[in-house]
């Protein structure tokens, strides 16, 4: 099953490090985001099956921009995967209020980790 993505982080060294560990494990980056305007716009016309969004884009939220993008699109929209270098007990609440399907840490983020997730979604 290919699984199409978006990346959406404000660290240009990430995306390009995430981008090419995620196309080596079979998954294709459609688009990489660093504003989550330009990630809408993204969003909006690449279509993907999972977007990845960094919990933290500078002044911006990760948090914010997922309820955006579960808001526009409800219905037909993509696996919201939250990802972060903090760890999850230190985001606990924040995570649990948020409409992202998961959170993967970074230092896991891994093709296998995100088939499991959309995965399970579509069942």
């Amino acid at each position: 099953m290919e699984i199409r993505a978006l990346i959406v982080d404000d660290n240009k060294a990430f995306l390009g490090a995430a981008t090419t560990l995620l196309e080596q494990e079979g998954l294709t980056v459609a688009g990489v985001a660093s504003t989550g305007a330009d990630a809408i716009r993204q969003a909006e016309s690449l279509r993907p099956d999972l977007i990845l969004v960094d919990v933290f884009l500078g002044r911006e939220s990760g948090f914010e921009l997922c309820r955006h993008l579960a808001e526009e699109a409800p219905g037909d929209r993509a696996t919201l995967i939250l990802i972060s270098t903090q760890a999850a007990a230190d985001l606990e609440d924040l995570i649990a209020g948020c409409p992202a399907a998961a959170f993967v840490p970074k230092a896991e983020l891994s093709a296998d980790a995100i088939r499991g997730i959309v995965e399970g979604r579509r069942r």
